[in-house]
């Protein structure tokens, strides 16, 4: 799913800062870049999201009714809404060229540095 359909489902903007806890934790990963305009990232669960939430698979999920009847999903839903499968690539995304790794999150250069007191 891209941010957009996450904020779709969900009802409210996810802000940048939330995808990338979720990346760092390892329960979700970049998967690949919708062919649309903007060429989104689109984001999939990983095996670490099912462990720390005791599923098996993600067929264990709760499916839309079970979440619109806990009152967890908005009930004007897109007529083609569909919950996609995080393993396989949709026709519209390339997938990402990960090699395995983690992706690298920028570090804070404007912290307290003992190189910056001699400029």
């Amino acid at each position: 799913m891209t941010r957009a359909e996450i904020e779709a489902v969900r009802g409210v903007q996810a802000s940048k800062g939330t995808l990338d806890v979720l990346l760092e934790l390892g329960l979700v990963r970049m998967r690949g870049r919708r062919r649309t305009p903007g060429r989104p990232v689109t984001y999939g669960t990983t095996d670490a999201f099912l462990e720390h939430y005791g599923l098996a698979s993600l067929a264990d999920l709760p499916g839309m009714a079970e979440m619109k009847a806990a009152g967890l999903l908005s009930l004007d839903l897109p007529p083609d809404f569909a919950v996609p499968d995080p393993t396989a690539v949709r026709d519209d995304e390339d997938p990402l060229d990960m090699t395995g790794e983690a992706p690298e999150f920028h570090t804070d250069f404007l912290g307290g540095d003992e190189d910056s007191s001699r400029s």
